[in-house]
């Protein structure tokens, strides 16, 4: 039956969920990364998301800001590199912002993608049409801001396809970022590899959310 809200034990299965679909995503991942950089991002997702679900699993969770943000700060610590920092500041921050949320509902949603998304582009400095994660992450935190009255599945369903829809909008990109970029027109036709990991977790959210 669809969640219309999420308490701290559903937003910690929901992030279980994710953790799962993206170890499971290995192969898809460094496919993708093959295609633009040297193809370790499927691995250093996996590390990532096998951190962050043991951490999960130790206990339960204090409340739905600290669900993401211990998330997070697994990713960052046992990954490293540019997606280690990506995707840890994408936890943490849209966690930190949930600061006193009590459930997670679809304005929840919104405060985390946005704060998200805000704190991935000030670490990194990626704006849309760079062809990196923001590409996925903005579309779908702008979504989420517009539809923050609807249902949580609803809300949901709607980010997803705006991040669905950016992943596509990324293979007529070129890279101004990371290895893609010595690529030039030769990375034309692929999809950024972090866009990828963003739409594996926002999809796990759907089915958790509306199933």
């Amino acid at each position: 039956m669809p969640k219309t809200s999420l308490s701290k034990d559903d937003v910690k299965a929901m992030l279980l969920l994710a953790c799962d679909r993206v170890i499971a995503a290995e192969p898809q991942l460094s496919e993708a990364d093959r295609n633009l950089g040297d193809g370790d991002h499927g691995l250093g997702m996996q590390r990532g998301m096998t951190a962050a679900k043991e951490k999960l699993e130790a206990g339960e969770v204090e409340s739905v800001e600290k669900a993401f943000v211990s998330v997070g700060t697994a990713m960052m610590s046992s990954m490293g590199g540019a997606s280690g920092a990506i995707f840890g500041t994408f936890f943490r921050n849209g966690g930190k912002a949930l600061a006193g949320t009590e459930s997670f509902d679809a304005a929840a949603l919104a405060t985390f993608l946005q704060a998200g998304v805000e704190g991935v582009k000030q670490r990194g400095g990626a704006a849309v049409g760079d062809k990196t994660v923001v590409d996925v992450m903005q579309p779908a935190a702008e979504k989420a801001a517009t539809v923050t009255a609807l249902s949580l599945p609803e809300a949901i369903m709607a980010v997803n396809t705006a991040s669905l829809d950016g992943l596509e909008a990324s293979k007529s990109m070129i890279a101004k970022f990371g290895r893609a970029k010595t690529l030039g027109e030769g990375c034309l036709g692929f999809p950024d590899a972090g866009g990828l990991s963003v739409t594996v977790i926002i999809g796990a959210f759907v089915d958790y959310i509306t199933v």
